[in-house]
């Protein structure tokens, strides 16, 4: 397979993390990059391409709002945190995606809303609908009912499980880091970039060690596992820098971006076999 092949993805889901969102030193949203990446979701909407974003952000921004200092441990006060800050966050897409007369939805998924049939079924169904009728779903884990995925960490594996969903052909997962490398490369600067990886191998999990975040928590073993889910369904997944939306458009030119992950249809994927944890 060639990255070439990108060019003819026709639905896709984007991930982008909350250290993406925000400016690093303030922690507030970074508000050009917000308003960049929607016209990048519109004008691929525009191109008749399915588009989904799995956003992650609600916590920051509700603590933010809060006016608290540091990212709270309590869940309780997480709850309260996503509570307001989802509120806000979709206020802001939706006014984004307005600017380009784009409409958008929310949906906010738990981990028994997959784990149940007919609650799967019904998301599916639901997915489908909004995507038939042109609309953009902006997807975020319902952290102010739910624990499991507050504990989990960061919005990776739930963006491979929507992928999965609704049969994506590309999953890209917008981070803070350049792909995959063969180290932590904040901690070791020989660390070397994986361009692309056919297989997802027992050495590639152990090179997937969580690094330090002070905004987003999905470390590389979250995305080895997400890239584990998305490949598995039958769908490419893509990690890149998500410091500059543009690089939306490189990956689907087929540009050397990042890291591609290979899709290998499992004919036996269930969605429930990656639901056990």
């Amino acid at each position: 397979m060639k990255r070439e092949s990108l060019q003819n993805k026709k639905r896709i889901v984007i991930k982008i993390g909350s250290s993406s969102l925000t400016h690093e030193i303030t922690g507030n949203l970074n508000m050009q990059k917000l308003e960049k990446l929607v016209r990048a979701l519109c004008d691929l909407r525009n191109q008749g391409m399915d588009v989904v974003l799995v956003s992650s952000g609600a916590i920051t921004v509700g603590r933010k709002s809060l006016g608290l200092m540091e990212r709270p441990k309590k869940i309780s006060l997480k709850q309260a945190c996503a509570a307001v800050g989802q509120a806000n966050l979709m206020m802001i897409y939706q006014k984004l995606f307005a600017e380009y007369s784009q409409l958008s939805a929310q949906v906010l998924i738990t981990k028994t809303t997959m784990v149940n049939e007919l609650s799967r079924y019904n998301a599916r169904n639901t997915f489908e609908e909004l995507l038939q009728l042109g609309v953009i779903p902006v997807v975020n884990e319902n952290d102010t009912v739910s624990t499991y995925e507050i504990e989990f960490g960061d919005n990776d594996r739930l963006s491979a499980i929507v992928a999965g969903l609704i049969r994506a052909d590309l999953l890209i997962l917008l981070s803070d880091i350049d792909g995959l490398f063969t180290d932590d490369p904040n901690r070791n600067v020989k660390a070397e970039l994986i361009h692309t990886v056919p297989e997802i191998t027992e050495e590639l999990l152990e090179m997937g060690k969580d690094s330090f975040h002070t905004v987003g928590t999905g470390g590389m073993s979250a995305k080895i596992a997400a890239a584990r889910i998305a490949t598995d369904s039958g769908a490419d997944m893509v990690i890149a820098n998500g410091k500059d939306t543009d690089v939306i458009y490189q990956i689907l030119r087929g540009e050397p971006i990042g890291t591609l992950f290979f899709a290998h249809k499992n004919k036996d994927f269930d969605l429930l076999d990656y639901l056990a944890d």
